[in-house]
């Protein structure tokens, strides 16, 4: 918690709580930390006599205190979801600024704040008034995940090349195959590989088995060979670094991206997660149900997996529509 240096401590307390009692990720525990900090930073550019042109970063957060905390009202916040919705920006620093963050940014934060004054009220009973207890969700736009067709995949696949090839190629299999997070696959140490399954660390640091078949069983193998020969700074991890480390994150959004511009798909369309969304789409049009699908993805809410079957729903409609029979009037005059 020592990079978290400028928490008051009934923050630093709930991120430890979160962090060690909870057993939420670093990811997990930094999002609720910055989020947070935003928040008072905004609390007390409101409740102090700050000049104009402060910039909310560079407003000091540690001398909050539990006092400070019960004085803010409900109005407060839906003060707070103003600024987000009309005055934020993302980028300050533009020629020409946008104003106003996402819903689903805007979402995130008000999740982080019902977390705090859940802690605050529940679980440490420190508060007895929780102002956004009723508080509702920005509604967001439902939108279809954008996935890769069977051919898409397949030619992504050809297109792997360079130095890092047999590297490159077993982690877009293991994506399309299994469907993991970016982040989980980071994580994978040697020791997770399986005859048939790799072991799992997902969100909330909850444990699960994905299985896999013999095209991804065989290009873990054949990438086996060349790391069995390596020594890395962390040698349990399953996948390195040209500099010797465990890869991280960025490095295989950016193997990635080279791969999708080398298969001539469009870079900006696709990501990581596109192909966790295209693993899904796959399991689902080869005929697995949508409760497994949702154990394969570490889904806690079935909810969340049955956007799912709404993109099956449109490429059945599409289907039936490209049927040459679908364009022939049967019906008697």
């Amino acid at each position: 918690m020592q990079r978290y240096y400028d928490c008051p401590q009934v923050l630093r307390d709930f991120l430890i709580y979160h962090e060690t009692i909870k057993g939420q990720s670093s990811l997990t525990i930094s999002e609720y930390y910055l989020d947070l900090r935003m928040f008072f930073r905004f609390m007390m550019l409101m409740r102090n006599d700050m000049p104009i042109h402060t910039r909310l970063d560079d407003i000091p957060i540690k001398d909050i205190d539990l006092d400070f905390i019960r004085s803010i009202t409900t109005s407060d916040i839906f003060d707070f979801l103003s600024y987000l919705a009309n005055d934020r920006t993302s980028n300050p620093d533009a020629a020409v600024p946008d104003y106003g963050i996402t819903p689903a940014s805007r979402a995130r934060k008000l999740s982080a704040l019902k977390s705090f004054y859940k802690y605050l009220t529940v679980r440490t009973k420190q508060l007895t008034e929780n102002p956004v207890a009723d508080l509702e969700y920005p509604k967001l736009r439902k939108s279809l995940p954008k996935y890769l067709t069977l051919e898409q995949s397949a030619s992504l696949l050809k297109a792997v090349s360079g130095p890092n090839e047999k590297r490159d190629y077993a982690i877009l299999m293991i994506f399309l195959n299994c469907g993991i997070r970016r982040s989980e696959l980071v994580g994978l140490n040697l020791t997770d590989v399986y005859d048939d399954r790799l072991r799992v660390v997902g969100k909330g640091n909850k444990e699960r088995f994905v299985y896999f078949g013999t095209p991804c069983r065989k290009a873990i193998d054949a990438y086996l060979s060349e790391r069995n020969k390596k020594v890395l700074s962390d040698n349990r991890a399953l996948f390195g670094s040209r500099n010797g480390n465990r890869i991280s994150t960025d490095a295989v959004h950016a193997l990635v991206k080279k791969a999708l511009l080398q298969a001539g798909l469009d870079a900006s369309q696709f990501s990581a997660h596109k192909l966790r969304h295209t693993a899904a789409t796959m399991m689902l049009s080869g005929g697995v149900d949508v409760k497994t699908v949702q154990e394969v993805l570490g889904h806690e809410n079935l909810n969340t997996t049955q956007i799912y079957t709404h993109i099956e729903n449109t490429e059945l409609k599409i289907a039936a529509e490209a049927n040459p029979l679908s364009k022939i009037d049967f019906s008697e005059d």
